[in-house]
């Protein structure tokens, strides 16, 4: 199904989006989101392209989960909910800040080892909490902080250095680029930095796609299987309580569904079948009706996609239009927004 050589590093270029979501208001296109779109079926090829789904980007959090299955490879014991907390952008919730504890603990470390960047917790309901409370950001509440101390649990397993386990030098970021290049069947295009610190790898959203298809393909008890089944059975540790990602995966059997800032949306099924989304212009609300329009092109019951149409668009309260994906993205014709 998937072939086992690496591909050359996709371009650094200008992408070549297209428009892939209206904002209908009153019958009305009042705007477009432009972006990139790619379906792949079970035997690996792609069924539907919308876009540039070849030029290098950033996969953001989307990656997460081909850390995880990294940092698995290189012996990191967790499984369940910790695991799928290591793959996490949470919402910074109680439980989260907890198993990140966890994770230090059995590492034989403290908040004080982590390296990831301190903020308030992603959640605006649990974020305004803190706030009432008087509550400091923090490493732990920061929504990368499971990724990190499961980095750093993987570096005291192997005797790696803990201090700069964020240099892309490092043993363990090395290891991650080399899985990163093995799942996604393509060289690294660029190494930055992400958002909490960590190094950040460029690959294509067809390479996205295709890593994870291969997690969720892959042969029980394998560590692609293992991060795919943590994520799917405790989705909202690799989340948040109310998380679109979170309830999508619940929504639709098997779906294993990844998100990253910057609208990035990465969906894969156990037969093979995969989905990958990048809105250019990072719009959270095109996201996910995109990337559910997406899956229904992929097979996906589109009964069990209604709840992610998209949100409303509002006029005095009420609803007066939709965010909807373009008609050549849309499996079937849907009715026009108001």
């Amino acid at each position: 199904m998937f072939s086992s050589s690496v591909a050359d590093a996709p371009l650094i270029r200008e992408p070549l989006h297209a428009p892939v979501a209206h904002l209908i208001r009153g019958g009305v296109v009042e705007g477009i989101h432009y972006g990139s779109v790619v379906v792949l079926g079970p035997d690996g090829r792609v069924q539907f392209q919308l876009g540039d789904i070849e030029a290098a980007f950033y996969p953001r959090s989307a990656l997460k989960p081909v850390q995880a299955v990294a940092m698995v490879r290189a012996g990191l014991p967790l499984d369940g909910e910790l695991l799928s907390l290591t793959a996490a952008s949470h919402s910074g919730e109680e439980r989260h800040l907890a198993g990140t504890r966890r994770i230090l603990e059995l590492a034989g470390l403290s908040e004080d080892h982590l390296r990831n960047v301190t903020d308030m917790p992603f959640d605006p309901l649990v974020r305004d909490a803190w706030v009432r409370e008087g509550r400091a950001p923090s490493r732990l509440a920061q929504n990368c902080s499971g990724k990190h101390a499961a980095m750093l649990y993987t570096c005291v397993l192997n005797g790696w250095s803990l201090d700069d386990y964020l240099d892309p030098g490092h043993p363990l970021q090395q290891a991650i680029a080399e899985i990163v290049e093995d799942l996604t069947g393509q060289r690294i295009a660029q190494v930055t930095v992400d958002g909490c610190g960590a190094p950040l790898f460029s690959v294509s959203l067809h390479g996205l796609a295709r890593a994870g298809a291969r997690i969720t393909a892959a042969v029980p008890g394998t560590p692609e299987a293992r991060v795919a089944d943590a994520m799917r059975s405790h989705a909202e540790m690799a989340s948040g309580a109310g998380r679109d990602v979170a309830a999508l995966m619940a929504a639709v059997p098997g779906l294993l569904a990844k998100d990253g800032f910057e609208g990035v949306q990465v969906a894969a099924l156990p037969d093979g079948r995969a989905v990958a989304v990048k809105i250019a212009d990072g719009a959270n609300r095109a996201r996910i009706p995109v990337a559910a329009a997406a899956l229904a092109r992929a097979g996906v019951d589109p009964e069990l996609l209604t709840e992610f149409a998209g949100e409303a668009l509002l006029g005095g309260g009420r609803a007066v239009g939709c965010v909807r994906p373009v008609r050549s993205l849309e499996p079937v014709v849907v009715s026009a927004c108001a």
